[in-house]
């Protein structure tokens, strides 16, 4: 658990870095592995100290596990020592689960994945931002969102882009993926940069922190209540994004929605 807190501690953070989230993910596998293959006679040897300590019992290690009090071997009898019972069935068992679900989470298709996406980080003026890594990014994850024509053109886009960002005084001075891609709208760019938009958009749909996900749920279980229980999932859904968002939704005005909803479609009545 104290390997693996500041990788939980990490994902629950509002905002995460991409290239930090999978640092401390090869961190904390390779850490709990090497618990695994030479962390087993100090922990062993800190569990006696306090037994030691406290006056707790210490059975005989050598003793066959089946003839003892704490209970039936699941392999044959007369095979299992005490020692190996705790070491292989407990100690291997919960590490080995621990990596699995490490691994089902981090799967090495995601970590190549978010790995690849650093490449348009424009921190340190664009220092990170790699154009081959790019096109691979685009070319192994995202086919059907780009034709054959589009990834031909992305390639000459982030060239251009790529000089243009580091002259361009607005485009400086970003650290993040989202920042990137609120100057390209600010300033315009996406005009003649739109694949570069498109393959930023999609990035930022990848959530690599666990507190907008969390928010999610609580904010499920606040609005479908018992009393609210048969609400459909279209109406769930707007309620929800009202409810996660409401401090964007603060900043619009009653009048607004009236007047957008007026050009939907001309009406008899007057709004």
């Amino acid at each position: 658990m104290g390997i693996t807190d500041i990788l939980c501690q990490a994902l629950q953070q509002q905002s995460q870095d991409i290239v930090n989230a999978m640092c401390l993910v090869g961190t904390t596998k390779y850490l709990i592995q090497v618990l695994r293959e030479d962390g087993w006679d100090a922990l062993f040897t800190e569990v006696k100290n306090f037994c030691e300590k406290h006056d707790i019992e210490i059975p005989d290690l050598n003793d066959v596990h089946s003839t003892t009090k704490f209970g039936r071997s699941r392999l044959q009898q007369g095979q299992v020592t005490i020692e190996h019972y705790f070491r292989v069935e407990i100690f291997f068992t919960a590490i080995d689960q621990q990596l699995q679900e490490l691994n089902n989470r981090f799967s090495e298709q995601a970590i190549d994945l978010l790995t690849l996406s650093c490449a348009l980080t424009p921190k340190d003026n664009y220092k990170s931002f790699n154009i081959e890594k790019i096109c691979t990014l685009v070319e192994k994850y995202y086919p059907v969102d780009f034709n054959m024509q589009e990834k031909i053109n992305l390639k000459f886009q982030l060239q251009h882009f790529l000089v243009d960002a580091r002259q361009d005084l607005n485009l400086n001075n970003l650290s993040t993926i989202q920042e990137l891609c609120s100057c390209l709208v600010a300033t315009e760019k996406t005009q003649n940069f739109y694949l570069i938009d498109r393959l930023l958009r999609l990035i930022m749909t990848l959530s690599v922190s666990t507190a907008t996900t969390e928010r999610y749920f609580s904010a499920m279980k606040i609005i479908k209540s018992r009393l609210r229980n048969k609400m459909e999932d279209d109406f769930l859904a707007y309620t929800m994004t009202i409810y996660i968002e409401r401090e964007i939704v603060a900043s619009i005005t009653s009048e607004s929605i009236i007047d957008d909803f007026k050009l939907i479609k001309e009406r008899r009545a007057l709004l």
